[in-house]
């Protein structure tokens, strides 16, 4: 199983061109064993851009516990490979209060793209649509 998450600061979106792959993706990797996938899309921004963040999403009810999830905002199937899928929670995000732009991590090439920018990425299909989305309903420029 494998976490993505589009996070959005101001009117802009966080997005890198991976490396090994040479498409652009948002931060996003797979859940380690004995972790739950809330806490798998936070660690794999923090540790691919250096952002921490919130998840942006529903919680089925308000209660003291069990701990509630966040819903994430799309379940998809992905073909890695011949015989390689992952089922993966794409989740929207925003960073912390007090986030001041900065990045760092141990991701190469992380930036912040606003509409304009983004149209001008080459960007997969899925990719373009996830964007449109993630900046509509939370960017906030």
């Amino acid at each position: 199983m494998a976490v993505s998450a589009f996070v959005v600061w101001r009117d802009q979106v966080l997005l890198h061109r991976h490396p090994k792959l040479g498409m652009w993706l948002p931060p996003g990797g797979h859940v380690e064993p004995n972790e739950v996938p809330d806490d798998a899309a936070v660690r794999e921004v923090r540790e691919e851009s250096g952002v921490e963040v919130e998840l942006v999403g529903e919680r089925a009810i308000d209660a003291p516990g069990p701990r509630q999830l966040v819903r994430p905002r799309g379940v998809q199937l992905e073909r890695i490979a011949p015989g390689h899928e992952h089922v993966d929670l794409v989740y929207l995000a925003r960073p912390v209060a007090g986030y001041g732009g900065g990045l760092g991590g141990e991701g190469a090439g992380f930036g912040w793209y606003d509409a304009g920018a983004a149209a001008g990425l080459d960007l997969s299909p899925e990719l373009r649509a996830w964007v449109a989305l993630a900046l509509r309903e939370l960017a906030s420029g």
